[in-house]
């Protein structure tokens, strides 16, 4: 008896909610607005799925990246062509004479096609992935993100530049290079600098063995840059990953000036000679 109960109670649920489901749909734009939710919380989903989705390699984060782009235009699409058939428009009869419209249109968004054209290229170019580190018009960062439109580059000061997809020209990536971090220290006139240089090798072995988490190779002391007005500027190169470029050159200055003092060298200050007569 009491499964009976139970029975009788899940039809009339299910009938209630028919009824209130072809109440709520009887009029077209409800309809399309209960569509439009769901094609939206569907499209909410996939893209957040995609977020878990971590590979390693940039090739397969750039069509990650593309493919969630991607989505909110097919979301959008599907919105405009089902909603147009609920509210009883032939989609049809559209999609037939969409070739005179295209060139109306065509006119109009050119840089719109240009850029959507140019982010399927770039996916199979592989001129550049997310992760890279890219410049464009002088702007040096790493690319966060690659869309159908539009790519991402972030520099090292967190501002993100926004670039159209057609816009990204004359582009020079740095990632798979290694890169040289420069370091200039100045000496005093009455340096020894025959003596200095034959200490040299010594201190520059020692400084990469305490930074090989950023230094590719032993520094390189190259030899006199410049003949300043109060020192001698002494040039030092290091390879570096792209990404290290800065700090690699921030450290080599750190600890070449801490090695000069520990060998007696001061950095000099500007001085100025007065003759009397």
């Amino acid at each position: 008896m009491k499964n009976w109960k139970s029975l009788l109670a899940f039809l009339a649920a299910f009938a209630a909610l028919a009824a209130v489901n072809r109440f709520l749909f009887a009029h077209p734009v409800i309809e399309v607005l209960a569509m439009a939710a769901l094609v939206l919380f569907a499209a909410r989903v996939l893209r957040l799925v995609l977020s878990f989705v971590k590979p390693k390699e940039r090739k397969s984060l750039t069509f990650v990246s593309l493919l969630s782009s991607l989505i909110r235009y097919v979301a959008a699409l599907v919105i405009l062509c089902w909603g147009l058939s609920i509210l009883g428009v032939n989609v049809n009869a559209i999609v037939a004479s969409v070739g005179i419209v295209a060139l109306i249109v065509g006119f109009g968004a050119e840089s719109l096609v240009a850029d959507m054209v140019t982010g399927l290229f770039l996916l199979f170019e592989n001129q550049y992935n997310v992760g890279d580190i890219v410049e464009v018009n002088g702007f040096r960062g790493t690319v966060k993100a690659i869309g159908i439109r539009t790519t991402s580059i972030v520099d090292a000061g967190d501002n993100i530049k926004i670039i159209n997809n057609s816009e990204m020209k004359n582009i020079l990536n740095r990632s798979d290079n290694i890169s040289r971090a420069v370091s200039d220290i100045a000496i005093p006139y009455e340096t020894d600098l025959e003596a200095l240089e034959a200490k040299l090798p010594g201190l520059l072995e020692e400084i990469f063995e305490q930074r090989k988490d950023v230094m590719r190779s032993v520094p390189r002391y190259l030899g006199v840059q410049q003949l300043a007005d109060s020192s001698v500027l002494l040039r030092f190169v290091v390879e570096v990953a792209e990404k290290d470029i800065y700090s690699g050159a921030r450290i080599l200055n750190r600890d070449l000036w801490l090695g000069f003092r520990r060998l007696g060298v001061e950095c000099p200050f500007p001085q100025v000679d007065v003759h009397s007569k």
